[in-house]
């Protein structure tokens, strides 16, 4: 089989399985299922991004391995025929560009499977209304503020709208290769963590940019 066959193949047996996944998240409703899981990031405040990682794990753990392969400290969401990386994305947004894994990662990951493979849930976001109930009964589900939010809270920054409910209109699948990384930016290139030491950089894809990495998709 060709790079193009596996990747196909993956989708195929994927695709019947993301269609069974609802079209209307409501942050209370997906936070309490995360929760009753005893799924580890039911705490964030991006959950719907981890709510798909959480369903995709939940549900494709059917068919591929999770949290495989592994490069140093990085690893890929899955590993089927080649790796796979969850990822969620507002419609309704300024930016069409998203931070997928490490760059290193992927280099390799592309080297030794001659594909990496992106499962894209796009919808539109509704935010916190004003008064922020949202945000306070997710904090009081936590046990109080985190220290993230005390930190902020200490600079006097700002404290960004939660967001409150996502509906789901399509599920891309997104096949990546050397040609793709060619045409991505990075992030977090030259940076460093509190320690001083260099962060890694991540490949940053422009959906704008995207032609013929599109191959497949599932519309709600």
């Amino acid at each position: 089989m060709t790079n193009k066959d596996y990747f196909k193949s993956d989708v195929a047996e994927i695709k019947p399985i993301l269609a069974k996944m609802p079209k209307n998240w409501t942050g209370k409703k997906a936070i309490l299922e995360m929760k009753n899981d005893n799924y580890a990031h039911w705490k964030q405040m991006e959950w719907i991004g981890f709510y798909f990682q959480f369903f995709c794990e939940k549900y494709l753990s059917e068919i591929m391995r999770m949290q495989e392969p592994r490069y140093d400290k990085v690893s890929f969401d899955g590993l089927k025929s080649i790796p796979w990386d969850f990822k969620a994305h507002a419609m309704n947004t300024s930016s069409h560009q998203i931070i997928v894994n490490g760059s290193e990662a992927m280099a390799k990951a592309i080297n030794d499977y001659g594909a990496v493979g992106l499962i894209l849930a796009l919808g539109e976001v509704v935010y916190n209304d004003e008064d922020r109930t949202f945000q306070k009964w997710h904090e009081e589900l936590k046990g109080g503020k985190s220290k993230f939010e005390q930190e902020r809270i200490k600079r006097g920054a700002w404290s960004r709208l939660r967001k409150k409910s996502f509906k789901l209109q399509q599920i891309s699948f997104i096949k990546i290769t050397d040609n793709t990384l060619i045409k991505c930016g990075s992030f977090q290139k030259n940076f460093r963590n509190s320690d001083g030491s260099p962060r890694k950089s991540k490949v940053l894809i422009d959906l704008e940019k995207l032609d013929k990495e599109l191959v497949d998709y599932l519309e709600f």
